[in-house]
Order: C-alpha cells, then structure tokens, then sequence
C-alpha cells in the first residue's frame, strides 16, 4: 500500500472536496461530490451525533446514492449547509428522479464549534451560503487543516482541523479519508509531542515526528478544551471513500471497520459527549473479483487512511486571531 499521488480523499477517481469557511465566525463547511450519485452508508459510534438524511442511508433503505455529503461546524445550525448544496444541486439539476421531480440526497453530519471563540451573533444563518459556496469550490485539490469544517475544530490539547490522506491497494483499489477533527480526546500522546497515529505515517506527512519513546501507562494532562469551553464542544466527523464497486451493506461494514481509525488516532474516542460518526461512499467503478475478501483489505485500508487524516489535520491547522488553543506546530516551534 502507497498513497495515492495527493494523498487526499480526491485519488479516489471521480471524487470532488470543497472547502468554505468564515473566519470572524471560526467555522466552515466542507462538502464531497462527484459528476454522478454514489453508493453510501454511515456508521455512529459516539454518544452525541448531530446528522441529518443518515436513515436512507441504511442497507434496506430505497435511495440507491447520494449527491454529495456535507461535513460542518456549528453544531445543529450547520445542518443547513446541506439545504445550500441541495438548492445548488437541484438548480443544476442533479437529484433522484420521482417521475417529474428531481431531489438532491444531501446527508449531512456537524460538529459543534459554537463556543471557539468566533463570532456567532449572526441575524441570518450562515451555513446555508456556506454550503453553496462549498459546493461550488468543489475541486480534486484543497486545503487542509484550519479550512472548510475544521475552520473551528479543537482537540483536547491543541487546535483540531481538517485532514484527508489516501492509500492505493492492490488490483487498481484506491482508499480516501476526510475528516474533521474536533473531539473530546487528545490526538497527541501525553508528552504532547508525538501522535497516536505515528505508527501509520508515510513519510513526513504528519511532520515525522515518530513514536512516543516513553513505554507503559501516562496519566494523561488536563484537557485544555475543557477548561476553555466548559466542557462542550466535541465530535469527529468523516468520510471514507473507495473505487471499490460496494452495495450499502458492505460499505456499513466499510464505516464500522474506519472507526477503529478514529480510535487509534484519538483518546479516549467515542465518548458520551462526542459525535463521532464515519460516512462510507463507494463511486463503484471498479468491480471486485471477490468483494467478501477484498472488503477486509479495504476496511484496513480506510481505518489506516483516517487515522493519518487525523494527524494531519492537527498537524496542518493555522493559527488565527481569537484561538483558545494553540497549534501543535507553534507549541513545538515548527511554525
């Protein structure tokens, strides 16, 4: 396995990510399309989620794909970001067919960011703008960290953000993941200077940092989230994706199977007050020869991509004016 040559969700042949965010607001939305409806699914592992449109996601459900997939900040008001996209959407006139109508299948999932220090004293909401404007930058390359729905994200010890990385298998199968990181849990090890993910690293894309050379049990440090928000503000929300031709069922077990990615990268994970949720996408234009077998490698796969797009959304996040938490890289003086 390498990663593909962005090693982003987008080496996934046919796949789309745009990024829009507010940066009074500390916040933003980041949306996932393609030219055609793809197969999905979703599985929810912590104890807080916030989604909208996910029942039809489920594998006796009718609705055959979706349109695109929105991942947002501001907790249930980011809900509205899928209505932006699905305006856009039906405007260009994309939808599932009911005879004469068209309706754009837009699931959606939110983070909460409403106590990070932006401004959120809005008249009008703004995610539904958000998500036009997502949708409309929807491009192969885009940016990292604190961008599009990790614009607010915060970890326990250090600014959270958004993250992508990407991994081709064997037989032409190519995995994504996309992610926006803002959980109850601490990316870092207790010295702060080391990832759980380190493990899984290609090369610096995480900026080579390596394992944490101390051994054994570390109580960890107090959670400076909690402290600076008073407890609330968690979830990691994130999109999983493969070429891999996969009915809804198998890419539910393609959404349980990323979330041990989550619970690699980030601890504790999948606690009480977060979110946590996986959407699995299958663009379906590579048939398997057999799908039982291969859906193991690719599970593996998509946990591996996810915990790397964690790290890397720490570890590409920006500092900006009005931050509660500093970045991981202006802690060890890499900025």
């Amino acid at each position: 396995m390498q990663p593909g040559p962005l090693n982003l969700i987008t080496d996934v042949p046919g796949l789309r990510v745009g990024n829009a965010q507010d940066s009074a607001l500390k916040s933003g939305t980041t949306v996932l399309t393609a030219d055609a409806p793809f197969a999905c699914s979703y599985a929810v592992m912590g104890g807080a989620p916030g989604t909208r449109e996910t029942d039809l996601l489920e594998p006796d459900k009718t609705a055959p794909g979706v349109d695109a997939l929105v991942l947002s900040g501001g907790s249930a008001f980011g809900l509205a970001a899928a209505q932006g996209v699905m305006e856009a959407l039906h405007e260009a006139g994309r939808g599932f067919a009911v005879h004469s109508a068209r309706v754009p299948l837009v699931p959606a999932a939110i983070l909460f960011d409403l106590l990070n220090g932006g401004e959120k004293r809005w008249g009008v909401n703004p995610y539904p703008a958000l998500g036009r404007d997502a949708l409309a930058a929807a491009s192969v390359r885009f940016a990292l960290g604190s961008s599009g729905a990790g614009t607010g994200a915060q970890t326990a010890m250090h600014k959270g953000g958004l993250g992508s990385a990407s991994l081709r298998l064997g037989q032409g199968v190519t995995v994504g993941a996309l992610v926006a990181v803002n959980p109850l849990g601490s990316v870092t090890t207790p010295s702060g200077r080391h990832f759980w993910a380190a493990p899984f690293e290609f090369g610096d894309e995480y900026g080579a940092l390596g394992p944490d050379p101390a051994c054994g049990w570390r109580e960890p440090p107090e959670s400076r989230k909690l402290a600076a928000m008073a407890g609330q503000g968690n979830t990691t929300i994130a999109i999983v994706a493969t070429d891999a031709a996969l009915d809804k069922a198998q890419l539910r077990r393609l959404a349980v199977a990323a979330h041990d990615g989550i619970a690699r990268a980030i601890l504790p994970a999948h606690s009480p007050n977060d979110g946590d949720l996986v959407f699995a996408a299958s663009t379906g234009s590579l048939p398997l020869a057999a799908p039982q077998q291969q859906l193991t490698q690719i599970g593996h796969a998509a946990a591996i991509c996810l915990s790397r797009a964690i790290a890397r959304a720490v570890w590409e996040a920006r500092p900006m004016p009005g931050d509660l938490l500093a970045t991981l890289r202006q802690e060890l003086g890499a900025v």
